[in-house]
């Protein structure tokens, strides 16, 4: 099924990253096919078989048929912060269903029938967990402290193995937070801004924030996802870490919400540390290797990414 134009695979194409990437890939005029948990998503390919990446031979017969050039593997199982609290052994046992066991399954089909694949496996900086070190890069030492971050230096490692074991072009990005107007509101990013779209339209009367001082290095999506490529592109896999290298709170990205739509946030918002199921540490990651490798930088500023994406939902 090999044709004329690059072609990709993208594993968790309906999440925010995969509807982005999706159309990149199909501007750049790539064949792509997207796989999620119920839908398939194709532009150039003529694929409509629905695939379950926890089963072996689905994915081997869809890689055994496409032979991708590039395979981005996006899909996660990740539970937020403020997501209702979920017992430890089943978010243990989903996380390495999805982050570690179906991710080989890929590994697996391109070491024995597609070779020259390139594949992207989305990391995340909750790899480093309680971090002592004020900027990560991709020399600090892992230290996991959830089930997420603990199967996500899971996959790292079987890309590092298969790179190093197998020669298979498997390069991991360590993602730090990213947003897009395809955020759902389970993140404290979207909660914001459509609360305070609502508050504005009077649907709304207050919010209540878990920890106005939580810091976090918050980057654009599309960014990130142009990052992804680049890494693909590069005739060595090699791990890289995708941030802005600034710091925001949450109580910055109110301001800038509420001041965009004139807004006091001093009357809508509140906090109530009760909310906040997991505490977490500050993370700002160094992106100097990345730029250094494929000239990569972040494109807007904190305060246009929020502004972008609230002209965007509204």
């Amino acid at each position: 099924m090999k044709t004329k134009h690059k072609t990709a695979l993208i594993i968790g194409v309906n999440g925010q990253d995969g509807k982005i990437l999706f159309d990149f890939l199909s501007s750049l005029n790539y064949g792509v096919v997207g796989v999620d948990k119920k839908s398939i998503k194709t532009f150039k390919i003529d694929w409509n078989k629905k695939v379950d990446i926890n089963k072996k031979n689905d994915v081997f017969n869809l890689i055994k048929a496409i032979k991708p050039d590039e395979v981005y593997y996006l899909a996660a199982f990740h539970h937020s912060s403020q997501d209702k609290k979920i017992d430890f052994y089943d978010d243990l046992k989903m996380s390495y269903e999805i982050n570690v066991l179906a991710f080989t399954n890929f590994l697996e089909a391109i070491r024995n029938f597609s070779s020259k694949t390139k594949i992207f496996y989305a990391s995340s900086s909750l790899i480093f967990g309680n971090c002592k070190d004020k900027i990560q890069n991709e020399k600090t030492p892992f230290n996991p402290n959830n089930p997420y971050g603990l199967t996500k230096v899971n996959g790292m490692m079987l890309c590092r193995l298969y790179r190093e074991k197998y020669n298979i072009f498997a390069a991991a990005g360590i993602l730090y937070n990213h947003e897009s107007e395809y955020r759902t509101e389970n993140f404290i990013s979207m909660k914001i801004i459509k609360s305070a779209l609502n508050i504005k339209r009077g649907m709304q009367k207050e919010l209540v924030i878990g920890n106005f001082g939580a810091v976090v290095d918050w980057g654009y999506a599309p960014d990130y996802v142009r990052a992804m490529h680049s890494m693909l592109a590069l005739k060595n896999a090699d791990d890289f870490v995708i941030a802005t290298g600034k710091s925001h709170s949450v109580l910055d990205f109110i301001k800038v919400t509420f001041n965009h739509l004139n807004l006091d946030w001093r009357q809508y918002i509140q906090e109530n540390k009760d909310i906040i199921i997991e505490k977490r540490s500050v993370l700002i990651g160094d992106y100097k290797k990345l730029s250094s490798k494929t000239n990569w930088k972040p494109s807007v500023s904190f305060s246009e990414m929020i502004k972008k994406i609230i002209d965007q939902v509204s």
